[in-house]
């Protein structure tokens, strides 16, 4: 993944944010809007969008366009940094590629202490019965 070419690819829009800030809400737009088009990117490998259009599925458009927003503070030029970030950290985690599992059994030495340990509870619970007086 060429993070580079990526962020080239980027579109970004700014709307009015809601929320608390006074007149300074009604009069600037600090809320930005990133897109980007999965399909169309060049910087991906086919196999990296395969990959991205399974893991994102929840966060893509019908059209495969991820979008993602940012309204944390009022700067305009902060919320794109931030979204930026966001953007990066969203598409490395969705490119990581799981390892598969591998079945181990428990060692001998780990069944014959946990056998042990077993017999030392019983004993210790049969030493706490009542004898038998037959």
């Amino acid at each position: 993944m060429n993070t580079e070419n990526i962020l080239k690819e980027l579109g970004f829009k700014a709307t009015r944010s809601s929320g608390a800030g006074g007149q300074h809400v009604n009069k600037t737009s600090s809320k930005v809007e990133l897109s980007f088009n999965l399909e169309n990117s060049l910087a991906l490998s086919e196999n990296e969008k395969e990959l991205l259009k399974s893991k994102l599925s929840s966060k893509l458009t019908k059209e495969n366009i991820l979008l993602l927003f940012c309204e944390e503070t009022r700067s305009q030029h902060r919320n794109k940094e931030i979204v930026i970030k966001r953007f990066v950290s969203v598409l490395k985690a969705g490119l990581i590629i799981p390892k598969k599992r591998r079945k181990t059994k428990p060692s001998y030495g780990a069944l014959k202490r946990g056998l042990e340990s077993k017999k030392r509870a019983s004993a210790k619970k049969d030493l706490r019965k009542k004898p038998k007086l037959d």
